[in-house]
């Protein structure tokens, strides 16, 4: 149990939180695994390059991930005042999120389950010192 007052509890939590440009996207409909082959691709780059990458990349988890990128650009800009010419991305990473369950149906009145996967995908960028 934490000590300390309420606002003292709020003031430090709020000291801790993390101040780098984001963006996440909730519930895609690709699996961790897919994601992941996209994101690998793309970690360490600066935004344009990443964004070049993500532009010819054949997968479907980089048309998701093209617009996650841009959306944590435009909010280091809008929000932060950063350049967009010194931006990299600092982490990219996919949790795994609800997996909807699906029935097949199969000979002799068998059903097989399909699991249908989703991921919560999170980039975080961070400027060039």
């Amino acid at each position: 149990m934490a000590k300390g007052h309420r606002s003292q509890i709020k003031r430090e939590r709020n000291a801790q939180k993390d101040t780098r440009p984001s963006a996440k996207l909730s519930y895609a409909r690709v699996s961790v695994q897919k994601a992941c082959f996209v994101l690998d691709a793309i970690r360490g780059k600066d935004v344009e390059t990443a964004l070049g990458i993500l532009q010819y990349n054949p997968r479907y988890a980089s048309s998701l991930i093209k617009k996650l990128v841009e959306s944590a650009a435009a909010n280091a800009e809008n929000n932060l005042g950063l350049n967009r010419d010194n931006l990299y991305i600092a982490e990219c990473y996919a949790n795994k999120g609800p997996t909807m369950k699906r029935i097949q149906p199969r000979a002799q009145g068998r059903a097989y389950r399909i699991e249908k996967r989703m991921s919560h995908i999170t980039v975080v960028l961070d400027e060039k010192k």
